[in-house]
């Protein structure tokens, strides 16, 4: 009995959890449900002890008021890592695909822990990579800037992790290979400024207009990964 109060208490966590995504009231919710829902099985559980033995209906009584709250509790620590998380763009440029370093680059943001929630192969058009690099507009290596981008395939990604777009500038290293630090994508992969087979995002903002520019939002998923509990510990 006490194995299937807690598979209904984990539903109806999961429930709560689904219906209350956008309410601030979220977490005191979560507590009163869980209250609300060890008043009920006390009652069952007395009924039940008469019924059997006094000591098995106990445990499995206790053992499901434990497990309700547990399973509200663990699913608001879910939700609150989750909103931590951040989101950047990430793109390999027409030079690291033809030279065929997509699964090395995509390898070293997995291996660091960092989750890949979309993913597509575009030939950009010289408008869209002007728009790409709108920044840069009165830079003299604008023109030739679009051109490359729109030379060929880029694997176009969003990268999902906390503190995924400072850290993934650090993965990606300097503009500029020659001054890029050993271990780093354009440190280890690259030569010259004008093929540096990357692109990331430099910022918060920036990463929301480039998802926004390269994705729909029906073109990125929201998942849990197993591997989380062993990057980020939310025990």
């Amino acid at each position: 009995m006490s194995s299937q109060i807690i598979r209904s208490a984990s539903r109806a966590a999961r429930s709560l959890l689904s219906a209350s995504k956008t309410s601030s009231r979220f977490y005191s919710e979560g507590r009163a449900v869980a209250a609300a829902a060890a008043v009920s099985l006390s009652g069952k559980g007395s009924s039940f002890g008469r019924a059997g033995s006094a000591s098995t209906a106990s445990n499995q009584w206790i053992s499901g008021v434990l497990a309700i709250p547990a399973a509200v509790y663990m699913l608001q620590e879910q939700e609150a890592h989750a909103a931590e998380l951040e989101r950047t763009f990430i793109a390999i440029k027409p030079d690291g695909v033809q030279r065929g370093l997509i699964a090395e680059i995509i390898a070293r943001f997995e291996r660091k822990g960092f989750k890949l929630v979309g993913v597509k192969v575009v030939v950009p058009s010289k408008d869209f990579a002007q728009k790409h690099y709108h920044d840069l507009k009165e830079r003299p290596f604008f023109d030739g800037l679009c051109d490359f981008l729109s030379s060929g395939p880029v694997i176009a990604m969003v990268w999902e992790g906390e503190g995924v777009i400072k850290y993934g500038r650090k993965l990606i290293g300097a503009t500029d290979p020659q001054k890029s630090e050993p271990g780093t994508i354009r440190g280890d992969l690259a030569v010259v400024v004008g093929r540096n087979i990357i692109h990331g995002s430099d910022g918060l903002e920036t990463a929301k207009d480039e998802i926004n520019l390269w994705f729909k939002p029906e073109e990125l998923v929201s998942y849990t990964n197993n591997a989380e509990k062993w990057i980020y510990g939310t025990n």
